[in-house]
């Protein structure tokens, strides 16, 4: 630290900070408070390293049995542990690569500040001695404090310092391990790939009569302690998408649960009559399970084999139990046939080895499961189960059990266990799948009725294009479900998500332009979500089909407004989503502009012609419009064109360009109101004060006639023998019209038949 030192005519530079002016000792002196400051409350917040150490060891132990597993090189894992094993890996790499870089951060902070500390101990400012000026010893008792608390301080960050270090070469020491065991398992994998197809067995006739393997109780408690493991890694390690699904299914149970409610006070009133449901009932805890358990895999896409097959065991056995009251005694005993065979090949799976009889216990199995097969088929058509699914899973299920014993007979042996786990898991699940589907339809069934009798929202749509869509949907999911399960069990569901992966990020060059297949995608779908959205958004406001009837109903246009707004933001969402630059999409834009110049003139057109009808509103839906020769409801106000429902039922769609530039007439626009015209002839020497009042009677007794209008009546015109009479008379509604003149007509000719007045 330097000084100025003034002296008669000049500045002379001092080196020796101790001489400094006192200003400059506060701000040292304040530094060095800050410095003190900075580690004590690093050292309060703690570094988190008690967290680590701990999670450290968690990792330790979690990686253990995977060394353990791993150390013989020439030991047989199967894929799917392996595939396990690796998820455990990659979880484990994922921790210690953040706490590397959380530890490498504390670690250079901590260095900031020991260097800090031993500068600021040093500087000979902050130090005390017998030669200090008088300034500077009004700072004796600050500046002995401040140097007792930076040692305290540097002591405390050199003991931090030292932690961090240790715990982050003990982080790095088991990041080498985990990265080493993950290079083992992609070998021991690309390995298996190759072998899995190739002879791994003796075949059939040469197997061993005793297994050079370990017997068949260390497989099963070997099996079962991986798996453990594998399954209870999973648990601990991730829970956010189970409390979402263990939501999912309290909202299926509470929202059927809460219908069956309304249903019986509604069916005691006599408003609604109870439908009878193959799996529902008032108390719907194994129907929520059937639901909770078929959605699981959905939830968790990426879940380890070993979960999948706990999954899919609990859905066997609720299923189980379901079906028990709703099947016949035939039927409920070949499905405990299937059940028990999902059990025996769970078992071989993992007991299976080399030698002969047991090789010949997993073709037994095989081939009664092939006999099952064939007899499931006839059942399928006897229970109330959907066999649109079930019957192509069958052909698959016995296609493998088949391939399973060829397999095993060749000696392909991890690949017969394979096929046969696929397959029965396979048929089990497309059979909950069905179970699934029934159930969920039933409660859509039980909610339409509900809704219908309230007045609530299925009372405003098509409820059977609302039961196909929904049945369509849940099958889409359905179909879904089964392909991620099969391919899991089957081992390459990895594979196949990484290959789709890859073939969606890959780009692609259309000229200047560059895309990839996943952009594409998502710029279809989003068009396809937002013409739904905007096409089916009104049934959310309340709005029902237009019918032809009496009641005149005014609907008005910014519901037509929200369905534009909601084709140009999914247009801009789409556009955004498919990767294009704004200023490719000005060429296109410009494009688009010499297309409209060209041929697209009436799109453009009625298009622009929609959005005037929005804001002028010419007329409203629920309006009885006339337009040339056709008359009718106003049904739609769409963007492009309109709807009108006619009289005799048609829907006349009209482009919006049209009723623009067209006259037409709108009878309903303030009122139903209508000045009905009727013309007739007498002969010449009728008594016209007698016609009058037959006329006068006649409009008087018929209904729907304004009565506040005074009716019209007019001598048209004038011939050699008849006289022709107009009558103008106002009818409170056009839809009532043809009504009204078929009554007065009617009565008309009764009457003039007993006056003896004769009609031209």
């Amino acid at each position: 630290m330097s000084a100025f030192a003034q002296t008669p005519g000049k500045i002379v530079l001092k080196n020796d900070s101790g001489q400094s002016i006192p200003d400059t000792l506060l701000f040292k002196l304040q530094k060095a408070q800050a410095a003190i400051i900075e580690i004590n409350a690093s050292n309060q917040r703690g570094y988190g390293s008690a967290e680590v150490r701990a999670d450290l060891t968690d990792i330790r132990n979690d990686i253990a049995p995977i060394k353990a597993d791993l150390r013989f090189p020439h030991k047989t894992i199967d894929p799917k542990t392996l595939v396990s094993y690796n998820l455990i890996l990659n979880n484990s790499e994922e921790k210690l690569l953040n706490w590397q870089k959380s530890l490498s951060k504390v670690s250079n902070d901590l260095q900031r500040m020991s260097k800090e500390v031993v500068e600021l101990s040093s500087d000979t400012l902050l130090s005390v001695s017998t030669n200090d000026t008088t300034g500077k010893q009004l700072y004796t008792g600050q500046l002995i404090d401040t140097k007792l608390k930076l040692q305290a301080a540097g002591k405390a960050n050199s003991a931090s310092l030292d932690t961090v270090s240790r715990l982050l070469a003990a982080v790095s020491a088991v990041y080498l391990d985990v990265t080493g065991l993950e290079a083992n398992i992609s070998e021991r994998l690309e390995a298996s790939g190759k072998s899995i197809v190739g002879k791994e067995s003796p075949y059939i006739w040469d197997a061993p009569q005793v297994s050079r393997q370990e017997s068949v109780g260390t497989l099963l408690a070997s099996s079962y302690a991986g798996q453990q493991k594998i399954l209870g890694y999973f648990l601990s390690s991730s829970w956010e998408n189970r409390i979402l699904l263990l939501i999912f299914g309290a909202f299926f149970f509470l929202w059927v649960y809460f219908n069956f409610q309304k249903a019986d006070k509604l069916t005691a009133r006599g408003n609604m009559s109870m439908p009878e449901f193959v799996y529902l009932n008032r108390n719907p805890v194994i129907p929520a399970m059937v639901v909770l358990l078929n959605v699981a895999p959905l939830f968790e896409p990426d879940a380890p084999s070993p979960y999948i097959e706990l999954i899919q065991f609990l859905s066997v056995a609720v299923i189980t139990i379901l079906f028990r009251r709703k099947l016949s005694p035939d039927q409920y005993r070949y499905w405990l046939y299937i059940v028990i065979l999902y059990l025996a090949i769970v078992v071989a799976g993992a007991a299976v080895h080399e030698a002969l009889f047991m090789r010949l216990f997993l073709i037994t199995i095989n081939a009664v499961s092939l006999y099952i097969g064939f007899r499931l088929i006839i059942q399928i058509k006897k229970a109330r189960i959907a066999g649109k699914f079930v019957r192509p899973v069958v052909i698959i299920y016995e296609l493998l059990n088949a391939a399973a014993i060829l397999l095993n007979m060749f000696g392909r042996v991890s690949l017969a266990k394979i096929y046969s786990l696929a397959a029965i898991v396979g048929l089990t699940q497309i059979i909950g799948l069905a179970v699934f589907i029934q159930v969920f339809s039933n409660a859509l069934e039980l909610q339409i009725k509900v809704s219908a009798c309230t007045k609530g929202f299925f009372s405003r749509i098509s409820i059977n294009k609302t039961r196909v869509s929904f049945r369509r949907a849940l099958s889409v999911v359905s179909v879904l479900l089964w392909l991620l399960v099969f391919l899991i069990n089957l081992s390459i569901a990895g594979g196949v998500f990484e290959f789709i992966h890859q073939v969606l990020v890959k780009r692609h060059s259309f000229g200047s332009v560059t895309f990839t297949l996943g952009n594409v995608l998502f710029f279809a779908m989003i068009l396809f979500v937002s013409h739904l959205l905007q096409k089916h958004i009104g049934i959310v406001f309340g709005e029902k089909s237009v019918t032809f009837s009496d009641h005149v109903e005014h609907k008005g246009s910014k519901l037509t407004l929200l369905r534009l707004l909601v084709a140009v933001i999914g247009i801009l969402l789409a556009v955004t989503a498919s990767g294009i630059p704004l200023d490719k999409l000005t060429v296109v834009l410009g494009a688009l502009s010499v297309g409209i110049g060209l041929g697209m003139q009436n799109i453009v057109n009625n298009f622009v012609s929609g959005i005037i009808l929005i804001f002028e509103k010419p007329f409203q839906i629920g309006d009885f419009v006339e337009l040339a020769d056709k008359k009718g409801k106003i049904q739609d106000i769409g963007i492009r064109a309109s709807k009108m429902l006619t009289q005799q039922g048609s829907e006349v769609i009209i482009p919006n360009g049209d009723l623009i530039s067209n006259r037409f007439t709108n009878w309903t626009i303030n009122s139903a109101w209508v000045q009905s015209e009727i013309l007739f002839k007498v002969v010449m020497a009728s008594d016209l004060n007698v016609v009058y009042k037959i006329i006068d009677d006649a409009i008087l007794s018929s209904e729907n006639v304004i009565k506040q209008q005074d009716k019209e009546i007019f001598i048209n015109s004038i011939s050699a023998d008849a006289v022709e009479l107009r009558i103008l008379i106002w009818v409170e509604s056009i839809y009532v019209e043809a009504d009204f003149k078929s009554q007065l007509f009617s009565k008309l000719i009764s009457e003039f038949n007993k006056a003896q007045i004769k009609l031209v």
